[in-house]
């Protein structure tokens, strides 16, 4: 069988192309020109010396456009509209296997694999394919793939996601890859300065430092703020204003410029709503009768029991809305972000995007 692999120029998907040559898989290279920076170019450079290290044909498609219209304008459209979005999740499933799929039909592959820490099952009740948290809690990355789509799973192999960071780290030594010793990337990849409000400024000319008013939940007004994409729900630091007391972010008000600071114990919650549901071993069905899953809020989030049930259509009826009941509180539920639902077995039921 013919796979087209992913190849970021790190050492996790190095060792996938690897792995699944030593199981006889016949394999392409393939990496995304998404944004040109240095650093990316350079990403690009280390994806070709690794296809040629381990003697396969590689490619690189463009998806600068792609890119641009479905990451970075999303990207920059909900932080000033008051949410923290997760890049990776949209990229994943809009850009990142369009582009495998895209390369491995062009060049006669029929399987595409990157090198994600997670694992794919086929439920064997309803044929379902769902993706399953990794064999190592610290380094799984199923989070950020919970948005893809049957097809999409259904043609996609994840090989390191039975190993160990160490595992692989070893494995690539051992078979000398230049790649074992380079670092994790922690930051997102367009964004390699952390500076987000200069990012959107300066690519997409959206003015991000209006100033407007620190206010406490009961509307009193406290100071100043330096422009709301500054800011995030849970955010304690960098606030820029003393009160005499720990502070954190509570909500932003992007229709009044405002962010609502409050104490600790405010920015906790048993419950949350979200939208735009992506099925992978649940349907819709399942959540109008109410599903129990873990609920993942975060990346870094460890999960939480919680009750998930759709409520009905949204105003405009465009979209549906459903609810999630924990059976403890939560903290910092961000807009923006995704609530994603696991099965006792941490394989993913489905997911969506917070709204509330």
């Amino acid at each position: 069988m013919k796979v087209c692999i992913g190849l970021s120029g790190g050492v996790d998907s190095s060792v996938a192309a690897h792995l699944l040559l030593e199981k006889g898989y016949e394999l392409i290279g393939c990496t995304m020109r998404t944004f040109d920076t240095e650093r990316a170019e350079k990403e690009r450079e280390d994806a070709e010396a690794v296809a040629e290290s381990l003697g396969i044909p590689f490619y690189v498609v463009d998806y600068r456009e792609r890119f641009k219209k479905d990451v970075i304008e999303y990207f920059a459209y909900e932080y000033t509209h008051g949410r923290t979005p997760n890049p990776c999740i949209i990229c994943n499933r809009k850009v990142k296997w369009e582009a495998l799929m895209a390369c491995a039909a062009e060049h006669g592959a029929e399987m595409v694999a990157t090198g994600h820490y997670a694992r794919i099952e086929k439920d064997a009740a309803t044929g379902r394919y769902a993706v399953r948290k990794a064999v190592t809690a610290a380094k799984d990355q199923s989070y950020a793939l919970y948005n893809l789509k049957q097809e999409q799973l259904a043609a996609t192999v994840f090989p390191v996601g039975g190993f160990s960071k160490d595992e692989i780290r070893s494995t690539a030594e051992k078979i000398g890859l230049f790649t074992a010793d380079k670092p994790d990337s922690q930051e997102i990849c367009f964004i390699p300065d952390k500076d987000y409000a200069g990012f959107i400024s300066e690519q997409l000319k959206i003015k991000t430092d209006i100033l407007g008013n620190y206010v406490d939940e009961k509307g009193n007004i406290l100071g100043k703020h330096s422009g709301i994409v500054n800011y995030t729900i849970g955010q304690r630091k960098g606030l820029g204003i003393a009160l005499g007391k720990r502070t954190f972010v509570k909500e932003i008000r992007p229709l009044t410029n405002e962010v609502v600071l409050a104490d600790a114990d405010s920015v906790w919650t048993d419950r949350l709503s979200f939208t735009d549901f992506n099925g992978q071993l649940a349907d819709e069905a399942m959540l109008k009768e109410g599903l129990a899953a873990n609920v993942k809020i975060r990346y870094s989030d460890k999960g939480c029991e919680g009750l998930v049930k759709k409520r009905g259509d949204m105003p405009g009826g465009d979209k549906a809305i459903y609810d999630i009941s924990f059976k403890s509180p939560v903290r910092a539920v961000t807009p923006g972000q995704a609530a994603v639902l696991y099965d006792s077995e941490g394989r993913i039921l489905g997911g969506g995007i917070i709204c509330s």
